[in-house]
């Protein structure tokens, strides 16, 4: 059964494609579901829209992972660590770190 928030999401995002949050929303409702593959898609639209959407660039980075996108899980990770670091965001770029600390090389 897909998650019950993805519908509405989908469905205010119809109507306001430039809506971050339901972006974010609905990447995090796939993460839920373990389809990463539409989750990363919609992270990727939420980074988009608000390049500066530092939780965004985390929870991609971790449907990159488990997608074995390790490459561009790396790229997401950088990213994020300086966007969340300029935005003061020191959860968000430590989250970063430890989850690309778990990367091989």
């Amino acid at each position: 059964m897909p998650n019950p928030k993805i519908e509405p999401l989908k469905r205010v995002l119809a109507v306001e494609p430039d809506d971050d949050v339901a972006w974010f929303g609905l990447g995090k409702a796939y993460m839920e579901d373990a389809n990463f593959e539409e989750a990363a898609k919609a992270l990727k639209q939420c980074i988009t829209v608000k390049p500066t959407y530092s939780a965004a660039y985390y929870a991609l980075a971790q449907s990159l992972q488990k997608l074995n996108r390790m490459d561009e899980c790396r790229q997401v990770s950088d990213q994020g660590i300086e966007v969340s670091a300029k935005n003061g965001d020191a959860m968000v770029t430590k989250n970063l770190e430890a989850l690309k600390s778990t990367l091989s090389a």
